[in-house]
């Protein structure tokens, strides 16, 4: 049985039946693999990984391969005898001469070496098949809609559409059978197990906090909000760096690489320079202060010292975007245009008020709240956990107690709302140095004590966690270097170990 590009001179039966004009399609490649699985199900273990009943262009062969996978998965055997049950009031098996045409595909089944290219050839065609389908509705769509929507927007839409064509091979993602979603959640799992437990997503690089959050989770939007000056941004700065430092891949059987550890960052910067990012990486790795760096206050040796950490850190997989007003629809489309050419394992956006909608309003309240859809509908889409920093209102400052709640968010309907972690910096230091008391007073003495104690000591409150406590993490800062870490590793009388 050879394998062309159309249905004719197939040895047996002719389901789907050819036609002009007809999409491509393969009867004989279809005919093959159900024949070789029939007569040897160790053939699924082969193709099941990537290739679906959607992916035949018969019905009928879509619903034989679909039964052999549930019955292969449970277990149990697939074959001409125990499907026949399953078919014997099928009507498109009566249509071709009834459960008899099952023994006919064992009896012309090739070997299992070449069900495997017939399988990839299958899948080539259906995807071929919802490119043309694509191709129609995208020139449908900007036919039809010349006054209502904006070139960019049916771009952008397009843009979402072939991205999602090329990572499953179809434009619509349906309904999933219960089993594999047991199966990704049984990944998940294995994963934290073969750590040592507690950590199932990315690591920030800080122990503490990861203890907590048992890291970034793929597919979550994190909330990190803080008032001014609290280091939100370096925190968020922290944690792209760590990941992106600590990037492994390996390549994985369909030719792609796969990451074992930390992961490629995108870092859309719509506040600070990518000039200012890259200085602060730098003290974080140098150890010496950005504002003596910006200054240009470092002697020689201080100055290799950074020349020698520009060298080490140069090909980290961190990706920095500092495009001012940044719209949501641009920001996604760069997203899913990295993640196509060089992979996506975690975002960061600096900050979510800077974010524009798709359109103009005036209503601030409705556009953070498509801004923050956007975001969770991104980490999903893209499987990645998406960072979003975010301010907080005034009335912070009105209150007494000073630690951020859940309700100081600006918009806070719609961020906390579709966050799945919301997170607060919190540096009790900030509102203690602005109350000192005059100059050589028990108070100023009893003030600089606890300042003393207080000023490296930063927390990170979790306010929201779908998948876990809230509660607060006690961390180290050197402001000095802008570097958050655990407080464990922070010796106070020179800085981080």
């Amino acid at each position: 049985m050879t394998a062309e590009l159309t249905n004719s001179d197939a040895p047996f039966g002719e389901p789907g039946e050819d036609a002009s004009g007809a999409p491509p399609h393969n009867i004989e490649a279809e005919q093959a693999v159900l024949g070789a699985l029939l007569y040897d199900n160790e053939v699924y273990q082969r193709i099941g990984d990537f290739l679906k009943p959607d992916h035949f262009y018969d019905p009928l062969h879509a619903r034989i391969f679909e039964s052999a996978s549930q019955l292969i998965i449970a277990g149990s055997l697939a074959d001409a005898v125990v499907l026949r049950s399953r078919f014997e009031r099928d009507p498109g098996m009566a249509e071709i001469g009834g459960p008899v045409y099952l023994a006919e595909l064992m009896r012309e089944a090739p070997d299992g070496a070449s069900a495997v290219e017939y399988g990839k050839l299958i899948y080539d065609l259906a995807l071929r098949r919802e490119l043309i389908r694509f191709g129609q509705g995208v020139a449908h769509t900007a036919e039809d809609s010349v006054d209502d929507i904006p070139a960019t927007s049916v771009l952008e839409e397009a843009e979402r559409g072939l991205f999602a064509l090329a990572e499953t091979g179809g434009t619509q993602r349906t309904l999933r059978p219960f089993h594999e979603a047991l199966e990704e959640s049984m990944k998940m799992a294995s994963a934290a197990y073969q750590r040592g437990g507690g950590l199932s997503g990315i690591s920030t690089g800080i122990k503490s906090l990861d203890a907590k959050l048992g890291g970034l989770h793929r597919s979550d939007l994190i909330i990190l909000a803080g008032r001014p000056s609290m280091g939100k941004t370096s925190l968020a700065t922290n944690i792209a760096f760590s990941v992106a430092r600590a990037y492994k891949a390996e390549e994985s059987s369909d030719g792609f690489r796969k990451t074992v550890d930390g992961g490629v960052v995108a870092f859309y910067s719509l506040e600070m320079s990518s000039e200012q990012l890259a200085t602060r990486l730098i003290a974080d790795y140098s150890g010496i202060s950005s504002y003596h760096i910006r200054q240009g206050n470092i002697d020689a040796a201080q100055f290799e010292d950074i020349r020698d950490a520009v060298q080490e850190i140069n090909d980290i997989p961190l990706y920095i975007d500092d495009t001012g007003g940044l719209s949501i629809g641009a920001l996604t489309a760069r997203a899913r245009r990295l993640k196509r050419r060089v992979g996506l394992d975690c975002i960061v956006v600096d900050y979510l008020q800077l974010v524009t909608g798709s359109a103009r309003t005036d209503n601030r309240v409705q556009e953070i709240s498509e801004v923050t859809q956007s975001l969770k509908a991104l980490a999903k889409e893209l499987n990645v956990p998406v960072i979003a920093l975010s301010q907080l209102s005034r009335q912070v400052e009105n209150r007494e107690d000073k630690k951020p709640q859940l309700s100081d968010l600006r918009e806070s309907g719609s961020i906390e709302q579709d966050a799945d972690v919301v997170m607060f910096v919190y540096r009790e230091s900030y509102y203690h140095e602005r109350m000192e008391p005059k100059e050589g007073t028990e108070q100023h003495l009893a003030w600089e004590d606890e300042m003393r104690e207080i000023r490296n000591q930063a927390d990170v409150i979790i306010g929201k966690q779908r998948h876990g406590p809230i509660g607060s993490v006690k961390v180290a800062f050197d402001p000095e270097r802008t570097k958050f870490s655990d407080l464990d590793t922070y010796d106070r009388s020179g800085g981080f170990d």
